[in-house]
């Protein structure tokens, strides 16, 4: 053998009996491979052909899994995993307003959050998740924490109008985003947008600023709108307009916009939001456990708006489980739209991988499986008495799986989940800080009850 032919080398080499790239849209290869060098997806193609065309390091054989890409968490606030199911079965205003924002001024800072976002990766890689766009205070201990586990992540840079443990004014919480965005502008898994909570908790000013930041940095906009009819209503009492037209007013309705919910939409509205280039993230199990509304997806994706996926918080949804959230989005569109062929199963899955990276402006970066893309990659497990038989590759993911079917993740190329256990994950510590937690919580709870 010449030097010519000698096989390449490449440190990881996944055999399996399907592909999923997402590009080109709806297609699946049987029987294919993924060669990855550098933490980079470097060839993709039949496995013959990479088995002959390369040597490598680590050869990892799936011929009964799917290998596609890692599914995105476009809305999440991961911290609140500490508080799954504190207050259940309430309403959105007297569950954030009586519930969640006084428990967490009670237990708020850097340790909840770190333990929070610790937790909430387990869970999520366990899930096939491989990259969230984390909307939570305390953004510096978030990045902190994503960069030590080499989970990739976008952390908000929250803006609201009244005080909490992150920032007292206005001005403090533009200092400290600031400076949030200058720590972690340059690091290959974290990166940073703003958030600002949401139009009826944020000022004009704040707005504005934040527009002319985003312009100057370039950076995504993440922020809760239309979750609720009721909000519009008030927009039209305090502003004489619905948010969606003061938002626009602003000049925040563009390409950097990351609507998250999206329950209450007119035409005109729809048209709107599809000519400016917002990204939408629909969160259909927060919105129907909540009763905030129900998203029109469909109608959004003929309209050719980019959608995404989320799971929301753990304390209104009560998981990070982008596989049920993924079946739940696809039935549900049909249900709103009456139509059994809205958002079919390609499209959904689109959404929870390439449509959140885009959102999120990782789009170049993660999202399909295509050379030079990054290897945020995942294997899921169809031969189990739940997957079989198997006809089409993409509708049994949509409509038939779930998180537990997931053995192997990769993030950068790196290994995370091997056989369905978590590497270098200590589980019997996480569950003691979450029990720990949980005490905690529930000797506020009782407090609060007896005050």
């Amino acid at each position: 053998m010449t030097a010519a032919d000698a096989p390449e080398m490449c440190d990881l080499l996944i055999e399996a009996g399907w592909v999923i790239p997402i590009e080109p849209h709806a297609s699946v290869l049987v029987d294919h491979a993924v060669a990855v060098r550098g933490g980079r997806i470097v060839s993709l193609g039949p496995r013959a052909e990479l088995l002959a065309r390369f040597d490598a390091k680590e050869r990892v054989r799936r011929p009964r899994c799917v290998l596609m890409p890692g599914l995105v968490n476009a809305h999440c606030h991961n911290p609140m995993v500490l508080m799954r199911g504190v207050a259940d079965d309430l309403p959105l205003q007297v569950w954030l307003s009586q519930h969640i924002w006084p428990l967490e001024s009670a237990v708020m800072g850097p340790e909840f959050v770190a333990d929070g976002v610790e937790l909430a990766v387990a869970e999520m890689l366990r899930g096939g998740v491989t990259c969230t766009n984390d909307n939570y205070l305390f953004p510096d201990v978030q990045a902190a924490t994503y960069a030590r586990l080499g989970f990739r992540a976008c952390v908000g840079l929250p803006v609201i109008d009244f005080p909490t443990a992150w920032a007292s004014s206005q001005d403090e919480y533009f200092d400290k985003a600031l400076e949030v965005h200058d720590n972690w502008r340059s690091h290959a898994l974290v990166k940073a947008c703003f958030a600002p909570h949401a139009p009826y908790t944020v000022n004009d000013a704040g707005f504005e600023r934040i527009r002319m930041l985003a312009d100057q940095l370039d950076l995504p906009v993440h922020c809760h709108v239309h979750e609720t009819a009721a909000e519009n209503v008030d927009a039209m009492r305090d502003h004489g307009m619905r948010q969606i037209a003061r938002l626009d007013r602003l000049g925040l309705l563009n390409d950097r916009l990351i609507a998250v919910h999206m329950t209450d939409l007119t035409e005109a509205e729809i048209a709107l939001v599809a000519e400016r280039g917002v990204s939408v993230v629909h969160c259909p199990e927060s919105n129907l456990k909540l009763a905030s509304g129900f998203c029109p997806v469909e109608a959004l994706r003929r309209a050719g708006v980019n959608l995404a996926l989320g799971t929301d918080g753990c304390a209104s949804n009560n998981d990070l489980d982008m596989f049920g959230e993924l079946r739940t989005a696809a039935l549900l569109a049909k249900g709103v739209a009456r139509d059994a062929k809205a958002l079919d199963a390609p499209a959904a899955l689109r959404m929870a991988t390439w449509g959140g990276a885009r959102a999120m402006g990782f789009e170049s970066e993660i999202g399909s499986i295509e050379v030079g893309k990054a290897a945020d990659l995942i294997c899921i497990d169809f031969d189990r008495i739940e997957a079989l038989p198997c006809f089409e590759a993409i509708s049994q993911i949509v409509y038939a799986t779930g998180r537990q079917q997931v053995c192997d993740v990769w993030i950068a190329g790196k290994r995370k989940l091997q056989d369905g256990l978590l590497v270098d994950v200590d589980l019997t510590q996480l569950a003691n800080q979450a029990r720990d937690w949980q005490g905690r919580i529930e000797a506020i709870q009782r407090r609060a009850s007896h005050a």
